[in-house]
């Protein structure tokens, strides 16, 4: 397990600021006329442009979850927003990300991931019903407490990590989870079903324009719309995270963690119900889970092009940078539910030269096989034990 302070959370947290942050990391690839003596109109679209007529395998952009809208310069991705009710008679304001579904995920745009089927292990996944209407959804009663204010105090120089002071700016209770079991469908589909608000009405939610009260809703929320006259189903816009997968970057939305402090850095809510999934087993036989390799002390610096991990993160300097495993169109091995790995680049490393931004797995990896990176104060590296619910949006090469 990560050190104490990614699980104790000082009595002080209300006493003190929030770090506040910066625009993301510029990690989308450049213009391919760099370099030349032609402008970039003179070049064609991106070989997987167009899936019915290429590869969406090869180069991209590509976009993975179809079901929104993306906004690039903002950093942002727009879905549908669900409205269902729990048995307890409450608003369930949700979206869908992902699905064991093949045909469901190919209709709704969402992403497929059979994988996630083998995640209903102890309380990780809850049931709902379809309602009379199929239009909407019965869960078993779990809340989401949106009402904390998200509280992140760096720790002492020279290391912001782990936090001071880490305050989740949403809690699950014990049942919440956003995997969802829908019992009366074929075959007994899971879907990734974050809650983004509830117990609340419609009217407490017209954000269309943002101005967001992260009191009612998630804080990845920009903007909330229940009433969209164009679909009828409403909207939500949030903020989305850049990462790394085999070397290609790409985004995702990190909605929820089974750790406070991973929660509060990822502006995700607290969902212990997730520390059910059996983690360390990665592509093995019935697991639920990928890999996601975080750096904890990398190179720090906003205009730093080498700048990656949470010390950077915590300071405020943009999206920590992580590297993850398989995403769909790139490996059929792809999990919303994400094994955390905390890697910490050793003294001798560091005093080498050789500490720069790593951007995949396996170069991740063979820098842990030669002992550059380890766990935490020299431990062996690997699990955590947090897992971290982070539906992928899409991917720019």
């Amino acid at each position: 397990m990560v050190t104490a302070a990614l699980v104790a959370i000082p009595a002080t947290a209300l006493a003190l600021g929030v770090v506040p942050s910066v625009a993301d990391d510029p990690i989308a690839p450049p213009s391919p006329s760099t370099g030349t003596d032609i402008p970039e109109t003179y070049f064609g679209p991106p070989p997987s442009r167009s899936f019915s007529e290429n590869n969406e395998s090869l180069v991209g952009p590509v976009k993975l979850l179809k079901a929104g809208t993306i906004d690039k310069k903002a950093g942002t991705t727009t879905l549908p927003l669900y409205l269902g009710q729990d048995k307890a008679g409450k608003n369930v304001w949700f979206i869908l990300t992902d699905t064991t579904d093949q045909d469901n995920a190919d209709a709704l745009g969402l992403n497929f991931s059979a994988k996630l089927g083998y995640a209903n292990v102890g309380n990780a996944v809850r049931d709902a019903w379809l309602q009379k209407d199929a239009a909407s959804l019965l869960f078993e009663t779990a809340e989401v407490d949106f009402s904390p204010k998200r509280v992140l105090v760096p720790g002492k120089a020279p290391n912001a990590f782990p936090p001071k002071v880490a305050r989740p700016g949403s809690v699950g209770d014990a049942n919440y989870t956003p995997y969802v079991r829908l019992v009366d469908a074929p075959g007994t589909p899971i879907y990734n079903a974050p809650v983004v608000a509830y117990d609340v009405t419609a009217k407490q939610l017209n954000f269309c324009k943002g101005g967001v009260d992260h009191s009612l809703v998630h804080d990845r929320v920009v903007e909330i719309c229940p009433k969209e006259p164009s679909n009828g189903q409403g909207t939500v816009t949030l903020d989305t995270t850049e990462i790394f997968s085999f070397g290609r970057p790409a985004t995702y939305i990190s909605t929820e963690a089974s750790d406070p402090v991973v929660a509060t850095l990822d502006s995700g809510t607290f969902a212990p119900a997730l520390a059910d999934l059996p983690v360390g087993r990665d592509d093995s036989a019935f697991s639920a889970i990928e890999r996601l390799f975080v750096v904890a002390n990398g190179q720090t610096g906003v205009e730093n092009p080498q700048r990656q991990g949470l010390n950077s993160a915590v300071l405020g300097e943009g999206d920590p940078l992580q590297v993850i495993g398989g995403i769909p169109t790139l490996a059929n091995d792809y999990s919303p539910a994400w094994d955390l790995n905390l890697g910490f680049w050793t003294d001798e490393a560091i005093n080498k030269g050789y500490r720069a931004r790593i951007i995949d797995e396996f170069q991740f990896l063979d820098l842990v096989e030669g002992g550059w990176i380890t766990g935490e104060s020299g431990a062996p590296f690997g699990s955590t034990g947090i897992v971290v619910n982070c539906p992928i949006i899409a991917r720019s090469l």
